[in-house]
């Protein structure tokens, strides 16, 4: 029976934001963080791509998370609320991966190239939902803008999660929804 490589990538990430706050992400190398994790190099390479990929790992997961949100959400459900629904169901990822996503959060906000690279993901995942919500038959430019908007607000509501965790993440959601939903009424 195979063994999960779960435990092994998890002090593999740990290691790493460890590494990448006591000694600045460009003078970090793969080989320090699989020391420092107990394992090799070539263990390392097994669960990464590269060390940028040790902050990104979970791309893939999220995508999958919210999408399949998107899609599970009942018909006749507008688009705005159909993404907070999704944005919903990745509270437990992002609870699951705090000790690793809030150092890296700074850490993306002050290295040019994880900077770049989260600017790529983040599109990826905005295309992503997109598409999910025209699969439920939402017009593509309506589509793409409540997917852009979405995205920004949960990233307000993860921000402000990760400077004080004392309200929940998924009551931040719904506030920054509704703080949304005040300036758009605001607007007209």
């Amino acid at each position: 029976m195979p063994r999960s490589g779960e435990p092994v990538r998890r002090r593999l990430e740990l290691a790493a934001v460890e590494l990448f706050v006591e000694h600045g992400y460009d003078q970090t190398t793969a080989q320090r963080i699989a020391t420092r994790a107990g394992v090799t190099e070539r263990t390392f390479f097994r669960h990464f791509a590269d060390k940028r990929e040790v902050l990104f790992g979970g791309e893939a997961e999220l995508r999958e998370t919210l999408t399949n949100a998107i899609a599970a959400v009942p018909e006749g459900t507008k688009p705005l609320p159909t993404i907070q629904a999704a944005f919903h169901a990745s509270v437990p990822l992002f609870e699951r991966n705090r000790v690793v996503s809030e150092p890296g959060a700074r850490l993306v906000a002050t290295t040019p190239a994880l900077h770049e690279r989260s600017l790529a993901k983040t599109a990826a995942l905005i295309d992503a939902m997109t598409e999910a919500l025209r699969a439920r038959g939402t017009e593509q430019r309506i589509a793409h803008l409540c997917a852009q908007i979405g995205m920004d607000t949960f990233r307000s509501a993860t921000s402000r999660w990760q400077a004080d965790a004392s309200t929940g993440l998924a009551t931040l959601i719904d506030q920054a929804f509704v703080q949304l939903r005040e300036v758009v009424g605001t607007l007209g």
